[in-house]
């Protein structure tokens, strides 16, 4: 078993929740308000932008030249062409490229990414590598889950459960983990207990970050 395996099982009941949640449920069945969603697909705008940055440092820190230039081209593929196919998408749900870029993050949002960028600055990279894991791979368990099941009506669903299903992604994320297990091995016991930090904590902001969207989260004033 990998260390990335061991991850996955201190973090089970999170995971599993997350697949259990309303939000992925309405996915799931094309039963999702819009509304909701379209709050969601605003938030990951904001996030997406941030993991940009999670990728710069990545490459910045990676321990070698093959590992800088995957984090390298990951940043350019997201933040030109996932970024451009996110606004895309935002605009079948009537949100328009001055909306989104009007958008102002939610506590929950605002809390995830401070989170990561504080691991890729005052981290090591082996708690960087942690810490970005649960968003690649949780993504890629839901989509094929949800493909599993029957094909929501809505058509802009089914094409979200499909982009995260795909083979492409199942690939990347697979690629993560196997950086994450390369890293732990070579990495002492304390290293490893920070990395199962930083991989449960995210874990638990990817849940948090469901439940922002199912509850049109906002900040008090």
């Amino acid at each position: 078993m990998g260390f990335s395996d061991h991850l996955r099982q201190l973090a089970d009941p999170v995971w599993r929740a997350q697949h259990e949640h309303s939000f992925i449920r309405g996915i799931a069945d094309g039963s999702l308000d819009d509304g909701r969603f379209r709050f969601w697909i605003c938030q990951d705008y904001l996030f997406l932008i941030e993991y940009c940055r999670l990728f710069a440092f990545a490459a910045a820190r990676s321990p070698d030249l093959v590992t800088l230039t995957r984090f390298a081209d990951l940043l350019q593929a997201t933040a030109r062409t996932e970024m451009d196919l996110h606004r895309t998408y935002c605009a079948e749900f009537g949100v328009s490229a001055a909306e989104l870029e009007a958008q102002t993050a939610a506590p929950t949002t605002r809390a995830y990414t401070d989170f990561l960028i504080r691991m890729a600055a005052s981290g090591d990279f082996a708690e960087l590598v942690a810490a970005l894991l649960p968003c690649m791979w949780g993504f890629s368990e839901i989509g094929r889950r949800l493909a599993e099941g029957a094909r929501p009506v809505d058509q802009r669903y089914a094409a979200w459960i499909d982009m995260y299903a795909s083979q492409e992604f199942a690939e990347l994320s697979a690629w993560c983990r196997e950086l994450v297990d390369r890293v732990a091995a070579d990495s002492g016991e304390q290293v490893r207990q920070r990395m199962e930090i930083a991989f449960v904590m995210s874990s638990r902001y990817e849940l948090a970050f469901w439940e922002m969207a199912w509850q049109l989260e906002a900040w008090p004033v």
